[in-house]
């Protein structure tokens, strides 16, 4: 029996579907969801969201937010959530070292230093999960 998902972040609706399973990046570690969990309420980490239906599995990178399980559904609220296979590698890798710049010349504003810190942590996920995907869907064809 599949559970209903959604995963919302404040601009999009990101998936809506029915799912055998999800696994959540809780800010306190990894959470599995499966149907008939007891209803919760957990923060969000940074990190790989795992959805599986039927045989396959697709994975987000999610960054902070809520996860709630209902009785018949788990609603994921998160500030984004970024399909693995739509993440351009070539554009992360570029905001990556875009951060890394920053952090390194050493900006003397606390906010910029902070902005930079976050969007590095950001794309260093982003980057971890679209490549462990590739990687998985090359192996899967080999």
């Amino acid at each position: 029996m599949p559970i209903d998902l959604e995963i919302v972040t404040p601009e999009r609706l990101a998936y809506s579907g029915s799912v055998d399973g999800v696994q959540v990046p809780g800010s306190e570690g990894e959470l599995g969801i499966l149907p008939h969990h007891a209803p919760l309420v957990a923060t969000l980490g940074a990190g790989e969201l795992r959805i599986r239906h039927g045989g396959t599995e697709e994975a987000f990178a999610v960054f902070g937010g809520f996860v709630q399980v209902l009785p018949d559904k788990v609603v994921v609220m998160a500030e984004s959530a970024d399909l693995a296979s739509d993440i351009d590698l070539e554009a992360a890798n570029a905001a990556r070292r875009e951060a890394e710049r920053t952090l390194e010349t050493g900006s003397h504003e606390a906010s910029d230093l902070a902005a930079a810190r976050a969007s590095l942590q950001r794309e260093l996920v982003r980057i971890r999960v679209a490549e462990r995907r590739h990687h998985e869907g090359t192996r899967h064809r080999g």
